[in-house]
């Protein structure tokens, strides 16, 4: 039977994994913290790279990823293996992927992670039916809350549920904004101690999300200068740039999702509801909608991955990639 992204986090946790986790979804906190929690309870804390690989699905040849995992561990009783971007390779590479999936070997424990896969592929139909097919869905509504809650129960408090609303109502569905929240909350009001509505509003304030907002909107104008400024107050915020690109890519989503359902002939309140948006961020959310064309938006949500990757494997300092992401942006 398939398992939840947060099931299999827990299971990992008390050092439990199956052989094969296929991970789909796009919730990228959750997907992370399963990788790190599969990682660590299949080979410790032992030295990187001596029993576990790391590939990227990318021009791979599923081969390779057998034979990795096929490979038998060394001084531990098992081999980690991870393939991030699986949706990328060949329908041949996944069938070899399948095939192996079918049969895993008890000494492994395979990852394969993926944003999306075709449900009628062979891949994903013998996960599926194997029990190693997890999803990971971006949360809304009540799972939302439940995770904020979750978040400060781990930390040892009550989440007091109209500080979790207003909590929503600030950050939105970006589970690290709200992770992150969470634990300034913590520190805020001391262990042990209720998390209440005077925190929230004494600690996570609408000034990051306005800000976000001010940089969407520009480059929704072109507003090069009104862009830039935007971007640089965040980083003298001292937020990290990979971050400031996850949450700008989190309102470019929305402005795709508000597009969408304008387009279906919602009212922009219910639009704004559909694309997951603050609800006094409805206006401003239409005028972005409406400011983006579709090519605007297909080559921004490509720049961003892009920088994503940059952000993530070049030694260039990250402000000015982030820099350089924000011009290109407006240039489009």
């Amino acid at each position: 039977m398939s398992q939840s992204l947060p099931q299999v986090i827990a299971a990992a946790r008390d050092g439990r994994f199956q052989p094969v986790h296929v991970i789909v979804g796009e919730e990228t906190l959750l997907i992370e913290r399963a990788i790190a929690g599969l990682r660590r309870a299949a080979v410790g804390d032992g030295i990187p790279g001596f029993n576990d690989d790391s590939f990227d699905g990318r021009g791979l040849d599923a081969s390779v990823v057998v034979s990795a995992a096929r490979t038998m561990p060394m001084m531990s009783d098992s081999r980690f293996v991870l393939v991030r971007n699986a949706d990328a390779l060949s329908a041949k590479d996944q069938e070899t992927l399948a095939s192996y999936v079918a049969a895993p070997c008890s000494s492994a424990c395979l990852v394969l992670v993926a944003a999306k896969l075709d449900g009628r592929g062979k891949l994903s139909k013998v996960a599926k039916s194997s029990g190693f097919l997890n999803t990971a869905p971006v949360m809304k509504g009540a799972a939302l809350r439940d995770f904020a809650v979750g978040e400060a129960n781990t930390r040892g408090h009550t989440l007091a549920p109209d500080a979790a609303q207003a909590l929503l109502d600030a950050l939105g569905e970006d589970l690290s904004a709200i992770d992150d929240a969470v634990e300034r909350l913590s520190l805020f009001v001391g262990p042990g101690q209720r998390i209440g509505m005077d925190a929230v509003e004494a600690c996570v304030t609408r000034v990051r999300a306005d800000s976000i907002w001010t940089l969407v909107d520009a480059i929704s104008v072109k507003n090069t200068p009104l862009a830039l400024g935007a971007a640089s107050s965040l980083l003298a915020d001292r937020e990290p740039a990979l971050r400031i690109l996850a949450m700008v890519s989190r309102q470019l989503r929305m402005v795709a999702k508000m597009r969408q359902a304008l387009g279906s002939g919602m009212s922009p309140e219910d639009a704004a509801r559909e694309a997951g948006a603050p609800p006094f961020k409805a206006r401003d959310l239409e005028r972005a909608a409406r400011r983006f064309t579709l090519p605007h938006l297909a080559n921004a949500f490509s720049v961003v991955a892009e920088t994503d990757g940059l952000l993530k494997g070049s030694r260039r300092p990250e402000d000015a990639l982030l820099q350089e992401a924000v011009l290109r942006l407006c240039a489009a």
